[in-house]
């Protein structure tokens, strides 16, 4: 498999990647707040780049592998494993788009209060010691997009579910303006579908333009020989041919 523009294997890198930015406008262009786990944002990221993997690195391993047909369900097993890794080590998160720090905060306070009362904080970051686990609020005020994290070594599961799904709640309620972000996204992933589209099948439909059919070859070169129907038959020839000798 080729990774050159015109190849098949180009649409592959793009389409993924033109998906997730439509996902990601759709987030922004909301009037409400959207909020995702962090396993969730990872395994969609992970896909979005995928396609750049397979036209990437996975195609530089396939002459390692021997042309075999296994090669790339093992190679995509292992892209696959390795994010799944990734998602396992990386600590639990709930990711919230279209939010500035700002409109944030306050929420993340009013459940932590309603959970804990005894919860103290210092800076961005809480600690709940009744119900077992630490917090650090994370944003990107650009991108409008703010994550918090548990950052305690010896959390508890069952106080960091309860505490996602109030924030959920509280996220669902909260009103705010469509992000300036979201156009951008929309743009940018129409046009990496637009070009995914015309690398897939552009190509193929492209003598339609010229008046053929896309399986027909190319038009022959005309032949300067003349045809069978405008040559004379054979007896013809040499009848002429006496009578011009005989005048």
């Amino acid at each position: 498999m080729t990774t050159s523009l015109h190849s098949p294997a180009a649409w592959i890198a793009l389409l993924p990647l033109g998906c997730y930015l439509l996902g990601l406008a759709w987030a922004h262009l909301r009037r409400r707040p959207l909020a995702v786990s962090g396993v969730f944002d990872g395994v969609m990221l992970a896909a979005a780049v995928s396609g750049l993997a397979v036209v990437g690195p996975l195609a530089l391993l396939v002459p390692v592998t021997g042309g075999s047909p296994w090669s790339w369900p093992v190679l995509a097993f292992l892209f696959a494993l390795c994010v799944a890794v990734c998602v396992l080590v990386s600590r639990p998160r709930l990711v919230v788009y279209n939010i500035t720090v700002e409109q944030f905060r306050p929420l993340v306070a009013e459940v932590v209060s309603t959970l804990d009362p005894k919860a103290r904080w210092a800076g961005e970051s809480a600690a709940l010691p009744d119900r077992g686990f630490q917090l650090h609020i994370e944003g990107n005020g650009g991108l409008r997009t703010v994550s918090v994290v548990n950052v305690g070594e010896r959390s508890s599961p069952e106080g960091w579910g309860e505490f996602t799904r109030r924030l959920r709640r509280a996220v669902r309620g909260l009103r705010v303006r469509r992000s300036p972000w979201g156009m951008l996204f929309g743009c940018l992933g129409c046009g990496l579908l637009v070009a995914a589209t015309w690398l897939a099948i552009g190509p193929s439909w492209w003598p339609l333009f010229a008046g053929r059919s896309p399986s027909a070859g190319p038009s022959p070169p005309p032949s300067s020989a003349p045809s069978p129907s405008s040559m004379p038959p054979p007896g013809a020839t040499d009848a002429s041919s006496r009578r011009s000798v005989g005048a």
